[in-house]
């Protein structure tokens, strides 16, 4: 019942945009992604074994509203519990596009489903709200800040019963809670690299995540700052419609709870099909 009144409040937010709708296509994206390490919100997921992740992503013919279909899952043997899905039903807008204090938005109900377990012991749901001033900084940077809410599917599940996985004993760690996650992007345009092409992005990223005692496999998480990320990537356009984008990253680690390996740097490689 919760999971249909969050799917519908989403799509009224959406209707809104209907009535401005001025493309009636369907567009969006199919994604294919190789990672040299899985790590999501400061957790190293696959014990740094590389992953693929696959997904679709659909535009809903201009209204705001989309949907999203992501995959991870490890490149190596016995992470098969750890494959997850996710399906992403979003909203997304902007507030005063001609003005200084522009600001895009995004709201989204998120089910993350893991297959290979025999019930929905260890699925997550989760709400999340987007906020970024792409105006507001005269030297190009794009603030924004991300507020997340993460439950267990279930009530009775072992995510959310308080068990330490390794022991199966009961644990102050649990599923559900908040993040916040503070992000700073900015495009550096520098001279072409591939011929034909008269400059390059380069996209800047960096964020920061405070984890409010939220560990999406029941671990025993503290309410602290947990990680800080930077990364760079690139697109290289192939044709009009296929964009290769490798990327590198690097994650100071703040919180051993989270991650108890350190810190943590991976590299990144998308092909993307726009249509």
């Amino acid at each position: 019942m919760g999971r249909n009144i969050l799917v519908i409040v989403v799509f009224l937010l959406a209707i809104a945009g209907i009535a401005q709708a001025q493309d009636s296509e369907l567009h969006g994206s199919v994604d294919f992604t190789y990672q040299s390490k899985y790590v999501w919100r400061g957790f190293d997921v696959y014990g740094d074994k590389s992953a693929m992740q696959p997904s679709l992503d659909l535009d809903l013919f201009g209204t705001g509203l989309g949907v999203n279909m992501m995959g991870h899952r490890a490149n190596s043997s016995g992470y098969e519990g750890s494959e997850r899905w996710d399906y992403t039903l979003y909203y997304q807008n902007m507030l005063c596009p001609e003005e200084t204090y522009a600001m895009m938005y995004r709201l989204g109900w998120v089910y993350y489903n893991y297959p290979q377990h025999n019930s929905e012991d260890a699925d997550l749901q989760e709400m999340h709200a987007v906020v970024s001033l792409p105006k507001m900084c005269p030297t190009g940077i794009v603030p924004s800040y991300v507020l997340v809410k993460l439950w267990p599917n279930s009530s009775g599940s072992f995510v959310a019963k308080k068990y330490d996985l390794s022991t199966g004993v009961p644990s102050s760690g649990t599923a559900s809670g908040w993040a916040h996650i503070f992000m700073l992007d900015y495009p550096l345009t520098i001279g072409g690299v591939l011929p034909d092409t008269p400059e390059q992005v380069l996209n800047l990223h960096a964020e920061v995540v405070y984890n409010d005692g939220v560990g999406p496999a029941g671990q025993n998480v503290d309410h602290d700052w947990s990680n800080a990320v930077f990364g760079i990537s690139t697109g290289f356009k192939l044709s009009e419609d296929i964009v290769l984008t490798p990327g590198v990253y690097h994650q100071i680690t703040m919180d051993s709870s989270v991650n108890d390996d350190g810190d943590e740097t991976w590299a990144t490689l998308s092909l993307t099909y726009k249509f």
